[in-house]
């Protein structure tokens, strides 16, 4: 029940009862109506800041899962990277130095995207910086990966041909120690038994009577077997692949033809004394990609230490060659 308010009339010293006019309840009831909606406004906004919903809690428990989902992801990924790094450093001075490939170079490997922003669809979100850096280093690990994934499918390749090059380089002396009469000259400067001038020695004479047996040394195709170059006479050329080919000079006679294949082993023609020369004995040659090299770092096939430190000996001594 409501209750009823008086006031004190000094005109008849009587207390009378307050009677509010309709405009007084209305001013009333709208000072309530506006308190009671201020109220409930200053409440909503407080439990917008302050107060989370359950929907809004379970967002943000999934946020906090995602941000620690990505940082296990980086740290997986920069684990990742670490053996990457390790396989690459691993097929550039191992592997591909081993089958005489070329390195790929770490520019290559590492190198980015170039091109349009290929993330602007992630940008403008509450953590896109974070999203971006993941998403751009999956990008360039995938990169990487594709890259080793190539290289090491030539790699497998070039293994398949590793055997097919081992025998093909030319690895045996082409004339047997029990053959030879001595190693008579080795490669580089040396005096010409005609002319006695200083000259270059291209390769290594073994001095053996005519008619001693001559091998090749190793797997390969007959490119020439005849008298027309000059200076060889009889002489004879295989081309082994991979860059190398060996001659055979001053022979007396073939045993073989253009064009007939080879192996490290087979017996190719006889010592002579054909051609510019002083005296029986083979002049033997290796090239690699058109150059001369020196024959002695080829004789792993059939030598023994003993017997290599002492023709490496007898063929660093500066002295006459034999053609």
């Amino acid at each position: 029940m409501a209750k009823v308010k008086y006031y004190y009339d000094s005109d008849t010293l009587s207390y009378r009862k307050i009677e509010l006019r309709k405009r007084d309840k209305f001013k009333r009831l709208f000072v309530f109506f506006l308190g009671a909606i201020s109220f409930g406004l200053i409440f909503m906004f407080i439990s917008f800041q302050f107060i989370e919903s359950p929907k809004e809690k379970a967002q943000k428990r999934e946020l906090e899962n995602m941000k620690l989902s990505y940082g296990l992801l980086n740290k997986k990924m920069s684990q990742i990277e670490g053996v990457l790094e390790g396989i690459q450093h691993r097929d550039n001075d191992i592997y591909r130095l081993y089958f005489e490939a070329n390195p790929i170079p770490n520019e290559q490997r590492k190198a980015g995207f170039g091109g349009v922003n290929r993330y602007k669809s992630l940008e403008g979100f509450e953590n896109s910086d974070m999203i971006i850096d993941v998403t751009k280093n999956m990008d360039i690990l995938s990169k990487q990966l594709y890259i080793q994934s190539k290289s090491l499918d030539e790699i497998i390749s070039l293994a398949e041909d590793k055997e097919k090059l081992l025998a093909s380089i030319p690895a045996i002396q082409p004339v047997r120690n029990e053959d030879l009469t001595r190693m008579a000259s080795g490669y580089g400067w040396r005096s010409d038994p005609f002319t006695k001038a200083r000259k270059m020695h291209k390769g290594m004479d073994f001095t053996a009577p005519t008619g001693t047996p001559i091998y090749a040394s190793g797997n390969g195709v007959i490119y020439r077997a005849d008298n027309r170059a000059s200076g060889f006479g009889n002489h004879i050329e295989i081309e082994h692949g991979y860059g190398y080919k060996t001659i055979y000079a001053h022979l007396n006679k073939y045993n073989v033809k253009k064009g007939q294949k080879v192996k490290r082993g087979d017996l190719i023609g006889f010592v002579g004394n054909t051609g510019r020369s002083s005296g029986p004995h083979l002049h033997y040659e290796v090239h690699k990609n058109g150059k001369p090299i020196n024959p002695i770092n080829f004789y792993y096939g059939n030598l023994t230490p003993d017997e290599f430190e002492e023709m490496l000996k007898i063929a660093s001594q500066e002295g006459q060659s034999f053609d």
